[in-house]
Order: C-alpha cells, then sequence, then structure tokens
C-alpha cells in the first residue's frame, strides 16, 4: 500500500545574502493515510517549511515530494493550488477568518471556490457546523466568537469540502490549556470519524501525545517516528 505522503531526499535552501539557510536538509518521510501525526522540534528547525512542501505551498530545492501517488514536487503555482483545492484542508493559529463574513459565510465560501452553488455551500456548512457544536452561532461574525469557538470554525471551513490530509500549524498556540485540549480531541474525533490525515505542527508535548505517532524533527531533519498513546496528556 502506498503511503498517502511521501518525502524522498527533500532540501529546501533559501539564498540570504551572501549565505544560504538549509531549512531541509535531505528529508525523508512516508505517512499512511487515515492517522493523526504530530510534527514537534524546536522553533526554526524547519516544521514549518516541512508542512509547506507537503502542503503543496511551495517546492523543494531538490528531491521529491508525493501526495496520493501523484509527483507534487514539480508542479507550477497552478497545479499546486489544484491540488490544495482537492486534497487539502488547512488549520491556522491565526485562524485566519474574514472579519467582515458570518460563521456560516466563512465556513460556506470554501465550497463557492471550488464552484459550488451558495445554498448547496451553506446546507454543507451548517453541517460540519453543528458537528463542531456551533449551529448556535451562524449568523454570528467571528469578533463575537471565543478563540475556541474561532477555531471551530476555522476547522469546519477546512473539513467541509471533505478532504483526504488536513494540515494544523499550532492550532492550539492562541488558545488557553483546557481549549486548547478541547480543539485537538475534536480533531482527533474527526480522524477517527471521517478518516482523514491529521498531520499537525506543535510544540506542545502533551498535544502531541494525543496522536497516533510523533514525527521529531531538528536542523531540517527528521530524527524520529514513534508510535504514541492516542491520548491527550493533561
Amino acid at each position: 500500500m502506498k503511503p498517502l505522503i511521501h518525502l524522498q531526499d527533500v532540501k529546501k535552501d533559501y539564498p540570504m545574502g551572501h549565505t544560504t539557510v538549509h531549512a531541509l536538509c535531505g528529508v525523508e518521510l512516508a505517512m499512511e493515510g487515515g492517522r493523526y501525526y504530530s510534527i514537534v522540534g524546536p522553533s526554526g528547525s524547519g516544521k514549518t517549511t516541512l508542512m509547506h512542501m507537503i502542503g503543496c505551498m511551495d517546492t523543494p530545492t531538490s528531491g521529491e515530494v508525493w501526495l496520493d501517488g501523484q509527483p507534487v514536487h514539480h508542479l507550477d503555482e497552478q497545479g499546486r493550488t489544484a491540488m490544495r483545492a482537492r486534497y487539502i484542508g488547512f488549520i491556522f493559529q491565526a485562524f485566519h477568518l474574514n472579519p467582515i463574513l458570518t460563521v456560516r459565510e466563512n465556513v460556506s465560501i470554501a465550497l463557492q471556490f471550488l464552484g459550488a452553488g451558495r445554498r448547496e455551500a451553506e446546507v454543507r456548512a451548517e453541517v460540519w457546523l453543528d458537528r463542531v457544536g456551533l449551529s448556535h452561532r451562524l449568523a454570528h461574525y467571528p469578533a463575537e466568537l471565543s478563540g475556541g469557538e474561532r477555531q471551530r470554525v476555522a476547522i469546519a471551513r477546512a473539513l467541509v469540502k471533505d478532504p483526504c490530509l488536513v494540515l494544523a500549524d499550532e492550532p492550539t498556540g492562541n488558545l488557553d490549556s483546557q481549549t486548547g485540549g478541547e480543539i485537538v480531541a475534536l480533531l482527533r474525533e474527526v480522524n477517527r470519524r471521517t478518516g482523514a490525515t491529521i498531520l499537525q505542527v506543535t510544540h506542545d508535548p502533551e498535544i502531541a501525545a494525543i496522536s497516533d505517532e510523533i514525527i521529531t524533527f531538528k536542523d531540517g531533519r527528521v530524527t524520529g517516528q514513534q508510535a504514541s498513546s492516542g491520548r491527550l496528556q493533561r
């Protein structure tokens, strides 16, 4: 069985004046579909750069990146945009909700960008907002929500198009400990219910423990990949 995500000798260099920053240094990584992964490591270790490669937001200097059996390392911007739209949902630390749109509109617009009609998009948005516990907030605006509620909206927006891969970059970084635990517990439930692969970046080892596998990253390299407890350590 082919892995959902496969990186072969992936390197990423960034010219910085007279020097070159080696953000990724020959990364080898394989991840199966349907599992929950956490990437942990110190700041500046290359975790976000790795997420950008997997999320088709950037291309490697050298090496190969495969997603669902398809090579994505050579795609141009249009091709990467198409892959993101088809396969990937994104959850960010800063939520990135549109302040002038309601909760329902923030989620449904993700489907309208893919060509869905307005009513169809709104119905599907309402289904996912109910699943994340926000059916009573459909007509509210982001400024009227708590941080945890805004992150739940972002999760619904990422999942409404039924992606096979969800990338979460520090999804609990702007939340208090209790709310952060609730958010990763929700992601764990989504993973088990839908079979979507979850890949999160986190600095918190207790949050990482909820995943199936923890990938340790340091100095642009994978230094470990091991099974986790699958339970939140609080």
